[in-house]
Formats: C-alpha cells, structure tokens, sequence
C-alpha cells in the first residue's frame, strides 16, 4: 500500500468533519443528506463513537437525542423522527403511530422497531476516550439508567427463543436490512398483495420483500407493540449474532461503567454469560455463527459479515476465535476481496456486490471487527481493516457502502458513520494525526 503524508491524512480529516458538520440537526446528525433525514439508531451511535476522542459533548449529546425517544418499556427505537421531515420519508409516523402508544415518548415521534444496542458501549467509548474526566463521568451516569432499561428490555420482551439471546422482529432491526440471511424468514410468510411506491424503486413489482417489511411492521403495529404477541404470533423471529454479539459487548460496558453511577456491575457481567452460551448452544455450527430462524427451527446457510459479530466478547473461547479469523482471511471473505470486508460469503450464491448488504464492504462493519480484533490482540489484523478501510475513503470518499473488488463507491455519499469512523481509524493509524476541529 502507498504511503499517504500528514498533509493528506489532514485534508481527509477535515472533510469528515465537514461531513458530520453539514448532517448535523443542532441535536443529532442524520446518515447523509436527502435520502435520511432523521436520526437513525444504528447510524447515530457509530457518529458518537467516531466523536468521542475530540468532542466528548457532541458526542453525549448525539446519545443523549437518541434515548429520548426511548419507551417506558426500555425499547430504544431505531429511527427518531425529526420535526418538518416527517412525510418526505416512507415509512414514517403515519406507518409507526408511536404517538397512539403509551409507553411512547411525549412529544417525540419514533418507530416502533429498535437496532443493535450499541449505546453501552458507545458510552464506554466515550468516557474512555474523554479529555475532560468529570463531563465523561457525568454523561455516564446520566445515560446509566436508560441503558440499564433498554437491556432490561431485551433480556425480558425480546428472549423469544427462551435460549437467552435477543430476537430481532423485523430485518430493519438487524442494521443489515437486505442481507440475505432474511430471505427465507421473509418468503415463508404469506404473499402480501400490496405495493409501496418509492421514486428510488420504480421498477419494483408486489409482493417483494420491501413489501413484506411494511406489512411485518404494520402487523406489529396493530398489536399494540405487545410482547405477548411477538412471542406467540409475529411470524417473524430471528436470532442473529451480529445484534447479539453487540448486546455482549455492551453488557460488559454496562458492567465497567455500573460503578460509575453507584451500580453493581455483578448483573451485567451475568447477563453477558448468558448471552455467550446463548450464542455457542444456539448459533455456532463448524466454524462460525448463522441466524437461527425461531419460528422455522433453521439455521440459515448463508454466512454473512454478521456471522462475526460474537468475535466483539474478549472471553469467547480461542479455538473458536481461531475459526472464526480463519474463515475471515480466507477466499471466503478477505482472502478473494481487494478491500475489506464483503458483506456477504464470496462463494455464495447471494453475494451481489453491487446490492446493501449482500456483498458491498461497509465502513462500520469494518470497524467492529477491527474492535473484535482488538480485544483479543490480534494486532495485525487490527493494523490490516484499519488501513485498508482508510484507502477506501481516500479513494472514493465517504459513502454509504464500497464494491469489494475495486472499491468503488455504492450507495448514498457524504455519509456521517463513514466520516465520523475516519476520524477514528485516523486516529490509531496514522501517527501525531491531531483532529482539524476546534
């Protein structure tokens, strides 16, 4: 790989933050402009996680606008609507209803869906990286107790399998929306005989899986959001490891940060035992995790970038670490792909680089296993996905997603997780980088 001199790495960093600057709201910053005009769950975290080494502010307030659109169930929803934009973006409240629920939040519109819980340890995140010690400690026991709530929310509501890991109702729930690992959950369910019409999707004929994903919402929607309904009757429940790889790591944040706000540290640390024999007992098959599929009883044979999201527990047992790096290194995934990492199994019948999800290289997928790698020491790897994640931007800017191969460009530009990641990789990659952001 080329060497990039300090001037490069300077400008590159400027324009992240003229990226995040020019998506943020005043209280949030929206994925990229046009398209994503409201704070998405998943999106909003990465940004408070690339902001936390120069701005330990933005970055609490960037959590602190997400969580107030939290439930009184504990559920953190995963888009927050934002006032003025709410019918330029389908689904939005009219689809939700929230405000018709009363476990929602006054004033503020959201879905009624929720995304990987991240918020721990993008908390964590900060309060490490923090300049100023006391701002940090103040944040964490702010956010404390509804981080506790929302994994109270999960461990309770959402522990459909009994198994003790968290079902996601909805592929949108995944972050990874049109994986291929939701094909067969989606086409068992009964044809739905509507279509949605969106301009980007002209082409698109009834009864495809963008409809189903409104009808499953809809569905859930007109049972009140209930619990009850979700385990007996929501057709569809899926245990997936990225999501609950994530909630892992985040119990163990949650664990870290408990004394903090005068917590014991003693339930989250069980809570992420649970949820490691959850995933062992209930997901791992030969050498990596696969969606299991509650209400067929299957695994899905499709590996995909989520198939790794276990690897983020520091405690998983090395001889499974071992498979799973071999299998990322292998042709399967790294070994066949110019950049890092496809989104889906090369040698899959699925995998389309060109389509969210089923092979394009994300930058914040990227970055999780980069942390995964981290925690268990793996320096080179860790050195590999940071730099070439870095070339990815150099060369195509900061978009929503990148062909694997040639590393081109896919998908919405000025996109804020890829900015805001940046500044974070910058920061271990390259060295004396300082933040160009007063």
């Amino acid at each position: 790989m080329e060497a990039r001199s300090a001037v490069d790495d300077a400008v590159l960093g400027r324009e992240a933050w003229s990226v995040l600057d020019a998506n943020w709201t005043g209280s949030a910053t929206v994925p990229a402009p046009g398209l994503y005009p409201h704070q998405w769950n998943w999106d909003s975290t990465f940004v408070a996680i690339g902001l936390a080494r120069w701005d330990t502010r933005r970055a609490g307030t960037e959590l602190l606008s997400l969580l107030a659109g939290q439930w009184r169930t504990g559920m953190v929803p995963h888009i927050v609507f934002h006032p003025g934009h709410t019918e330029v973006y389908f689904p939005g409240p009219s689809i939700w209803r929230s405000q018709e629920h009363p476990a929602a939040p006054n004033g503020v519109l959201t879905s009624g869906l929720t995304q990987p819980p991240m918020q721990a340890m993008a908390a964590w995140w900060v309060w490490r990286h923090a300049a100023d010690r006391d701002e940090a400690v103040a944040l964490v026991r702010r956010l404390y107790p509804m981080l506790a709530a929302q994994h109270e929310y999960l461990a309770t509501v959402r522990d459909l399998g009994g198994g003790g890991l968290a079902a996601i109702v909805h592929p949108w729930e995944s972050g990874m929306d049109d994986s291929p690992v939701w094909d067969a959950p989606l086409e068992a369910l009964a044809p739905v005989r509507y279509a949605y019409r969106r301009a980007e999707l002209p082409d698109r004929h009834p009864d495809s899986h963008h409809d189903r994903y409104v009808w499953l919402a809809m569905r859930y929607r007109d049972s009140g959001y209930d619990g009850t309904y979700l385990r007996d009757d929501h057709p569809f429940a899926v245990e997936d490891p990225m999501f609950n790889g994530i909630w892992l790591a985040s119990c163990q944040a949650l664990a870290e940060l408990a004394p903090l706000a005068g917590a014991d540290p003693g339930p989250h640390r069980e809570a992420a035992e649970r949820i490691r024999s959850g995933l062992l007992e209930r997901l791992w098959v030969n050498d990596l995790f696969h969606v299991r599929d509650l209400r067929s009883g299957r695994l899905s044979p499709v590996c995909t970038v989520g198939s790794f999201g276990p690897m983020l527990d520091p405690e998983l047992p090395a001889d499974r670490v071992a498979k799973m790096v071999g299998v990322l290194e292998s042709p399967r995934f790294m070994g066949a792909a110019g950049y890092p990492v496809p989104s889906c199994e090369i040698r899959s019948p699925q995998f389309d680089r060109s389509r969210y999800w089923r092979g394009p290289s994300w930058v914040n997928t990227n970055w999780l296993l980069r942390r995964a790698a981290a925690v268990h020491g793996m320096t080179g790897l860790v050195r590999l996905l940071g730099t070439c994640t870095l070339r990815l931007v150099r060369q195509a800017g900061f978009r929503e997603c990148f062909d694997p191969f040639d590393g081109s460009g896919r998908g919405s530009r000025d996109f804020s997780w890829s900015a805001a990641l940046t500044l974070d990789l910058l920061a271990d990659n390259v060295e004396n980088w300082h933040p160009p952001h007063g």
